[in-house]
């Protein structure tokens, strides 16, 4: 199966297009405003001795100017401007100017440790940084067809390949990035040794014995070096009190279980935080920081299908399972522990502790889609719609500059959103998704073209001749899709069309006249019962197999009824509850909707929710409405859109 680039289709109308414009036209501008106040971009500059400030933000802050990058090359793929790409250049101009004459790049060490390299590998972010860089070489190249960056991103892998290519498993990185990083340029540029690189990375994981003194000398080597910089900061304040460094909003609170300081520990002695523990074969169950999971599983993936090592694949179906069945929560959001940021133990999924940070359900989007082109399975197109409409789109406001770290399904105060933090990770890893939807919408080989997402767009796909579709639909409120074929003369395909798990039922038109639908669409796997009470494993493809004509319609219809989901039994912290969806959006309980109703003492009657569109509020949303037992009047909104309207209390699990 193979994908098309985003280039390759475009979002027209529907709900996604305004999203998309928001974020060329608000979001990227205001991110780059960000990095310039909080000094990102400063760091730079000093480097080449433009400015002599100090630098400023954690060891890993040039990744998020980076993912800036990344984010504003896709972007410029879609809406490109001369402004956009004056910003871009002028950038890329600065990051030749700062790049080492050998290729490397990372203004941590190149300021305050000159000619120190490659230390603290499971901590520092080195190889993390380096791989944003490489990631944003590529998304460049492919949005303008120019090179400056993309030379900038290969001069960093080769060195890469000179320092690491044979070095043994210490040699491996902490935070899984540059793996994947450097699977994209080995298939943007065909270089073997890129290939090499990634697959002993990602084969030597887990191999460190043992790993627990490491991380010992390693963490205390980090304090030093912090406390080295913090020195050197006071200093250069003493000197230049006029300097005042940008205030960045810590993370929105997180409520922690108890005995978290010490399961963080160990965690981190045994490896599993960083998914250290074992080689990658062996790791069957999610553990660990959930971001690095998510990107190690999409790496191991991506080699799997351009390594061609199917060998790799039966872990990462036994992880999957085992992710959605026992540790996922109803929203498709992993990482139930703060601290941790990561995996909690099975059907440990408190909606109030939940972590469930924005990055780990991109990571895990990315996955899900490696997944789908590996396997042509629809569960993982099925999940990343589910992540992309609940635990993804959570992470970013309305207006397309605010954003949640962190997010919780039950909140009794303390959250905000906020227009940038100290460790802005997410806000760029959004806009660069949202950017590339539409390459996640279709795939296909020489007799099939697959619909994986139900998306209004235009794509033109090489099969055995040119075909054109055009899509309208109305989803996540309306369950109407219409498709229009348009090959180059008739043909005969495949059209595969991913029948949704949440669809209550299914009615599909070729051309007017209705087909007839198999008696049961047979699951694709799974025995367990999930955790969250969403089972992803019910979706499939229907296959619509005939010779195609310029001009044929294929209408779909899902039914699309509110969903009572009940969690499995042992998620004991939500015992007596339940989840209200339709189709793939996971809905909440917001105080400004409920005023004098407990949200967390409220008991809800299932029987009684009806849904209706509201295009007055949020933009336009479709909202449930319903009576609690006592005959209260009670409105759930979009999971994804709570948090708008300022600080509120919300629960998306309810008593009935």
């Amino acid at each position: 199966m193979k994908a098309l680039q985003a280039t390759q289709v475009s979002i027209a109308g529907g709900y996604w297009q305004p999203r998309l414009d928001t974020v060329a036209r608000e979001t990227i501008p205001h991110q780059w405003e960000q990095l310039e106040a909080s000094g990102s971009s400063d760091n730079f500059r000093i480097v080449v001795g433009e400015t002599e400030t100090f630098r400023e933000g954690w060891f890993f802050a040039d990744s998020d100017a980076y993912k800036w990058l990344d984010a504003a090359a896709r972007v410029y793929a879609i809406a490109p401007t001369e402004e956009l790409a004056e910003r871009m250049d002028a950038f890329i101009d600065l990051l030749a100017a700062a790049q080492d004459p050998d290729g490397y790049l990372y203004t941590y060490n190149q300021i305050h440790f000159r000619g120190v390299r490659w230390v603290n590998l499971q901590i520092e972010h080195e190889l993390y940084c380096h791989g944003h860089l490489i990631e944003a070489g590529v998304s460049h190249f492919q949005a303008t067809g120019h090179r400056n960056l993309l030379a900038i991103a290969e001069k960093a892998a080769d060195l890469l390949v000179r320092e690491f290519l044979g070095a043994g498993p210490e040699r491996t990185p902490g935070h899984e990035e540059i793996e994947l990083a450097l699977l994209r340029l080995y298939s943007a540029t065909g270089k073997e040794l890129y290939l090499a690189l990634a697959r002993q990375f990602i084969e030597q994981r887990g191999r460190i014995r043992p790993f627990a003194p490491l991380i010992f000398r390693e963490n205390r080597d980090v304090g030093r070096r912090g406390e080295q910089v913090e020195d050197r900061r006071a200093q250069y304040l003493r000197v230049h009190p006029e300097h005042e460094s940008f205030q960045l909003p810590a993370g929105n609170a997180a409520k922690k279980p108890p005995g978290m300081q010490l399961r963080y520990l160990l965690s981190a002695l045994t490896g599993r935080y960083f998914q250290q523990h074992r080689p990658v074969r062996d790791q069957t169950v999610p553990v660990g920081h959930a971001v690095r999971f998510a990107y190690l599983e999409t790496a191991v993936a991506m080699l799997c299908r351009e390594g061609g090592d199917r060998t790799l694949l039966p872990a990462l179906e036994r992880a999957w399972e085992r992710m959605v069945n026992r540790r996922m929560y109803v929203t498709g959001g992993i990482g139930s522990l703060p601290m941790i940021e990561g995996f909690g133990r099975d059907y440990e999924l408190d909606p109030e502790y939940a972590y469930a940070e924005t990055c780990a359900a991109l990571g895990c989007m990315f996955w899900n889609w490696e997944m789908t082109l590996l396997t042509g399975e629809a569960k993982y197109a099925d999940l990343f719609e589910w992540q992309l409409y609940n635990a993804a789109s959570v992470g970013i406001g309305l207006g397309g500059r605010s954003y949640l770290y962190n997010n919780p399904l039950a909140c009794r105060g303390g959250i905000s959103r906020q227009s940038w933090y100290q460790v802005p990770c997410c806000p760029s890893n959004l806009s660069r998704t949202w950017a590339s939807l539409g390459g996640y919408l279709y795939s296909y080989d020489t007799d099939a073209l697959w619909v994986h997402q139900y998306v209004g767009s235009k794509a033109q796909v090489d099969l055995a001749i040119p075909v054109g579709a055009r899509m309208e639909s109305g989803l996540p409120w309306d369950g109407h899709v219409t498709i229009h074929l348009l090959p180059a003369a008739p043909a005969r395909f495949s059209l595969n069309l991913r029948i949704p798990s949440w669809a209550d039922g299914v009615q599909v038109r070729v051309n007017g006249r209705a087909i007839d639908m198999p008696a049961a669409m047979a699951p694709s796997g799974g025995a367990d019962v999930p955790a969250s009470g969403y089972a992803p494993q019910r979706a499939a493809y229907l296959p619509l197999a005939r010779t195609w004509s310029p001009g044929d319609t294929v209408e779909v219809q899902f039914q699309m009824p509110v969903v009572v989901r009940r969690a499995h039994p042992k998620v004991g912290s939500v015992r007596g509850q339940v989840a209200l969806t339709r189709g793939p959006v996971v809905y909440c309980l917001e105080s400004p909707d409920n005023p004098g109703l407990d949200l967390f003492q409220a008991r809800i009657d299932p029987s009684s929710v009806r849904g209706e569109f509201d295009a007055d509020l949020l933009g336009g949303i479709w909202v449930l409405r319903g009576r609690t037992a006592e005959g209260q009047a009670f409105a759930a909104i979009p999971y994804a859109f709570w948090a708008n309207r300022g600080e509120s209390q919300m629960a998306v699990w309810v008593g009935v």
